[in-house]
C-alpha cells in the first residue's frame, strides 16, 4: 500500500551571520494512513522545524516530499492553498496560536470562510457546531473568548480548527506540553478516538516519552537534525541500539526505587549546528566514538527487520553490552 507521506533527503538551513545553520539534515522517512509517526528529541534537534517544512510552513532547502501519491516538494500558491485542505497543524502553545480578539466560534470557523466563502450560514453553523462537539466544547463556549478559557478548552479549540476541514495529515507540534497531566490524558485519547472514526494521520512532536510511547506506532529519533533511529514504538522500547536513544529512554521516570535501571549520562558539549562538517553528530558525547566517526557521516541503516539506526559501530556496540 503506497504510503500517505514520503519524505526523501529534507534539507532545511537557515542563513546566520557566521554562515548556515543546519536544521534538519538529509532527513528520510515514511508515514502510512491512518498511523502516528511519533518525532522525539531534546530541545533544539529540529523536530518542529522538520513538521513546519513538511507542511510548507517553512520552505525547504532540499529534497523531495510526497503526499499522497502527488509530489508537494514544490507549490505555487494555489497548489499550497488546495494543500492546507489536506495537511493541518495543531501548535504548541494552546494560547498564543489563538487570536485573541476572536470568539471561539471565529476561531474554529476560520478555515471554512477561507476554503469555502460560499457556505450557507446554516451550514457554516452547523459545522462549526459539529466540530465543537467532536473535541468535546460546550456550546456555551462559542462565544467566549481564548483568555476567558482553560488550557485543556483552549488546546481543543486549536485541534477543532484543525480538524474542521477533515485532513488527512495532521502535525501535532508538543500539543499537550503546556497541559495539566489529566488534561494531557483527555486531551490523547480525544485524539486518538479521532484518528479511529476519521483516519487521520499524525506527525507527533514530543520531547515527553511516555506520551510517545501511549499515542505511536512508530517513532524516529532526532539529533542535531538527523533522525539516528527509527522503528515502531513497541520495538524502539524493547531495544535500543543508538547510544542517544538508550540515554533518553533511561532519563524516563520510573516511579519505584528498586527498578535497578542504571541512568545514562551524556558528557560533552554539543556541537554547533553551525557549519556542519561530515562525521556523526553526536560522536563528541558518544563513548564508544573512533576516528571514522569524526571524518566520515554515518547512513541509516536498517539493523534489524523495520529497525533503522545511524551509526557506524551499532553492530560491535550493541555486541559489547550484550
Amino acid at each position: 500500500m503506497m504510503p500517505l507521506l514520503e519524505v526523501k533527503h529534507l534539507n532545511k538551513h537557515f542563513k546566520v551571520p557566521n554562515g548556515l545553520l543546519y536544521a534538519v539534515n538529509d532527513v528520510s522517512f515514511t508515514l502510512e494512513k491512518n498511523s502516528t509517526l511519533g518525532v522525539v528529541g531534546e530541545s533544539g534537534c529540529g523536530k518542529s522545524t522538520l513538521g513546519r517544512v513538511v507542511i510548507h510552513l517553512l520552505e525547504k532547502t532540499s529534497g523531495e516530499i510526497r503526499f499522497d501519491g502527488e509530489d508537494i516538494s514544490d507549490v505555487n500558491r494555489e497548489q499550497l492553498k488546495n494543500l492546507r485542505r489536506k495537511m493541518q497543524m495543531i501548535f504548541q502553545d494552546p494560547y498564543s496560536s489563538l487570536d485573541p480578539r476572536m470568539t471561539v466560534s471565529d476561531i474554529v470557523g476560520e478555515p471554512l470562510r477561507i476554503f469555502t466563502p460560499k457556505i450557507s450560514r446554516p451550514e457554516y453553523e452547523e459545522r462549526v457546531k459539529s466540530a465543537m462537539d467532536t473535541v468535546g466544547l460546550e456550546q456555551r463556549c462559542k462565544y467566549s473568548y481564548p483568555h476567558e478559557l482553560d488550557g485543556g478548552r483552549r488546546q481543543r479549540i486549536g485541534i477543532a480548527r484543525a480538524l474542521i476541514m477533515e485532513p488527512k495529515f495532521i502535525v501535532c507540534d508538543e500539543p499537550v506540553s503546556a497541559l495539566d497531566v489529566s488534561i494531557q490524558a483527555q486531551v490523547l485519547n480525544l485524539m486518538q478516538d479521532l484518528q479511529k472514526e476519521h483516519g487521520f494521520s499524525y506527525m507527533f512532536i514530543t520531547h515527553n516519552l511516555s506520551v510517545v510511547k501511549h499515542i505511536s506506532d512508530e517513532i524516529a529519533v532526532m539529533y542535531l537534525g538527523r533522525i539516528v533511529e527509527k522503528t515502531s514504538a513497541k520495538e524502539l522500547f524493547l531495544h535500543q541500539y543508538h547510544p542517544y536513544t538508550k540515554a533518553l529512554l533511561s532519563a524516563i521516570p520510573i516511579p519505584r526505587v528498586d527498578t535497578g535501571r542504571r541512568r545514562i549520562a551524556i558528557k560533552g558539549e554539543i556541537v554547533s549546528p553551525v557549519n556542519i562538517r561530515p562525521g556523526c553528530q553526536f560522536a563528541a558525547r558518544c563513548p564508544y566514538a573512533r576516528e571514522q566517526c569524526f571524518a566520515q557521516t554515518p547512513a541509516l541503516e536498517e539493523i534489524t527487520p523495520g529497525h533503522f539506526v545511524e551509526c557506524h559501530y551499532v553492530r560491535q556496540i550493541n555486541a559489547l553490552e550484550s
